[in-house]
């Protein structure tokens, strides 16, 4: 018994600090407060019946966001079969970093409208501060592919805030203006 409240208050000293972050990251990938949530909750019920194989000294944040990933594809494909994904202007965010709710609404919208790779590794590297390395770890893609994914991605939103007349280029004049 005293092994197992060992691994208990290991598990929450290393794992439970991390579930804001989970959740920020969760309400993003779901765009549910309730699916987000829940995710979370089955994230941390999987990292804890896999605890035992955690390596201590290993980066459990990452380990964490792996489980969490995995949950959400399976998650999503189970969704694709029942039913469309909630919009994701329906989740309130957990601590938005700006005040401006036009601009967290239009964040938000961006982010959503790019493929789900590049919105996964924007979110890890941008929200929760990642090296590409440890995107690699998590995602299980190669670091080529992930900084790939960074580049396309950021393009995309840099594409998308840049008023459209800063995307298509100067204007020429009509003939004698």
């Amino acid at each position: 018994m005293h092994d197992w409240l060992q691994q208990r208050a290991l598990f929450e000293e290393l794992a439970l600090p991390h579930s804001n972050s989970l959740l920020r990251a969760a309400l993003r990938l779901t765009g549910s407060r309730s699916a987000a949530e829940d995710l979370v909750q089955d994230t941390l019920l999987s990292a804890w019946r896999a605890f035992k194989r955690f390596q201590p000294g290993t980066d459990c944040k990452a380990w964490l966001f792996r489980i969490m990933l995995n949950g959400s594809n399976r998650a999503r494909t189970e969704l694709r079969r029942s039913q469309s994904l909630v919009p994701i202007e329906d989740s309130e965010p957990v601590a938005p970093r700006n005040s401006d709710p036009l601009e967290n609404e239009s964040i938000e919208r961006a982010l959503a409208s790019l493929p789900q790779e590049q919105r996964i590794a924007l979110l890890l590297a941008a929200v929760e501060g990642f090296s590409c390395q440890e995107i690699a770890d998590i995602t299980g893609a190669p670091i080529g592919t992930v900084m790939s994914r960074l580049s396309r991605g950021r393009s995309a939103l840099k594409s998308q805030w840049l008023p459209a007349s800063l995307t298509n280029g100067p204007r020429k004049k009509a003939h004698g203006l």
